[in-house]
């Protein structure tokens, strides 16, 4: 049996986040191929951390800059290693091509760091963004710099790797386009929904540790949101996620319609009984879970370009996508009474998440990519010549950093 290491940033959390989410069908996909998967990290568990011994997945606590590691991966000797965003390469790969070199090293990126931390900054300036933006943050040199470095990176956002190919030309057999791993959705399931007449409201759900949901929600409260409720003076807002924050306790504003309901434990049975689902979204990157699971649950988005972008390829958007508050409230309250607009966004929903992200498609296209690099894994590291120099320089300051630590905490 064929073994991968899947080194986590954090324990998934996919009933809060869709970075969780999307853990859980990597490594769904890995068992369905017939690996043995260690889940290791880090991390301390929340209550809200998947239990992954129960579906037969190996969990190990690992530590940071201790030797202990190289000495659990080497007895495990793995045949892939997944690295859970480019800040656990940076901690863990060295240890990784030195201590098991055969193994296939695979950065899972979320989103592009990098680009959604650049896209904040700008946007609390005030600015335009632009690509010299991006390519100018230390954090895109270190995000493209642990890409190298692996033999293959996972890129959720089609956006994104045309980004990666046209800015800086990496080469295609470095990255692969692989978005969320989605259950089809049926006829059968379709006409379960329930139908517009018996939905009423506006959604708007988001972890609250994730800046671009805060800037959304307080962007909603105070721009668009008002607006809404002049025209629809009985609709109300429900806002839902895990770990919002005091500021954003604070909006709920029953007389205003604005009600922040925080983490519920069936999402889904909250959402299908709202009509509009809201998501203004200033800057960010990557795909956005919110989005697809208003369309798994029959419901039309309202976002903005940000919000929409990498998610629907040459597709019909399963809403609208508009930017000033004025002509976002408008869609928002037009796309609320327009029942057959309402129905034609919400089929297009259901096309995207069929036609774009069902598992089915993409599991076999991408194990069949990950065994035929595993074929040539010789081959194409001696063609990553920028890989190797990047490796070999890891090796040289970040090693010898980890190793000055690891002494350094024995001493204490």
């Amino acid at each position: 049996m064929k073994k991968a290491l899947v080194i986590g940033y954090i324990w998934p959390e996919p009933k809060t986040t869709a970075a969780g989410n999307r853990m859980m069908q990597l490594l769904h996909g890995f068992l369905e191929y017939d690996y043995h998967i260690v889940f290791a990290t880090t991390a301390s568990k929340t209550k809200y951390s998947e239990d992954l011994a129960s579906i037969g997945i190996q969990e190990q606590p690992i530590a940071l800059n201790d030797s202990s590691f190289d000495v659990f991966v080497q007895a495990l000797n793995p045949d892939v290693v997944v690295f859970d965003r480019f800040m656990v390469e940076e901690q863990f790969g060295w240890r990784v091509a030195e201590f098991v070199p055969k193994a296939l090293r695979i950065l899972n990126t979320e989103d592009l760091h990098s680009l959604r931390k650049t896209r904040q900054l700008v946007h609390r300036k005030g600015e335009e963004f632009t690509i010299s933006h991006w390519l100018q943050h230390d954090m895109t040199k270190r995000e493209i710099a642990s890409l190298y470095r692996s033999d293959l990176t996972l890129l959720v956002s089609h956006y994104e790797k045309k980004l990666l190919e046209e800015e800086l030309h990496i080469p295609a057999v470095l990255v692969y386009h692989l978005p969320f791993l989605l259950e089809a959705i049926t006829e059968k399931d379709r006409k379960a929904f329930p139908v517009f007449e018996k939905r009423k409201d506006f959604s708007c759900f988001g972890n609250g540790r994730h800046a671009p949901n805060i800037d959304a929600l307080k962007y909603l409260n105070d721009a668009i949101w008002p607006l809404i409720r002049k025209e629809l003076p009985e609709a109300k807002l429900h806002v839902y996620g895990a770990y919002l924050p005091q500021q954003i306790q604070e909006l709920h504003r029953p007389q205003k319609g604005f009600l922040v309901h925080g983490w519920v434990e069936d999402l889904d049975t909250e959402l299908q009984k709202t009509r509009i689902n809201l998501a203004p979204l200033r800057f960010g990157a990557g795909i956005k879970g919110k989005l697809t699971r208003a369309m798994q649950n029959g419901i039309p988005s309202v976002t903005t370009a940000i919000g929409a972008e990498g998610m629907y390829g040459a597709m019909d958007w399963a809403g609208e996508i508009t930017e000033k508050p004025n002509d976002f409230a408008q869609k928002a309250i037009d796309l609320y009474q327009n029942e057959q607009k309402w129905h034609k966004k919400q089929q297009n929903g259901l096309d995207i998440i069929n036609g774009l992200y069902s598992k089915e498609k993409l599991l076999p296209a991408f194990f069949k990519v990950l065994e035929n690099l595993r074929t040539n894994i010789v081959e194409q590291r001696a063609k990553n010549f920028i890989g190797q120099l990047l490796q070999q320089q890891s090796m040289a300051s970040t090693k010898y950093m980890a190793k000055w630590i690891e002494e350094k905490n024995k001493k204490k």
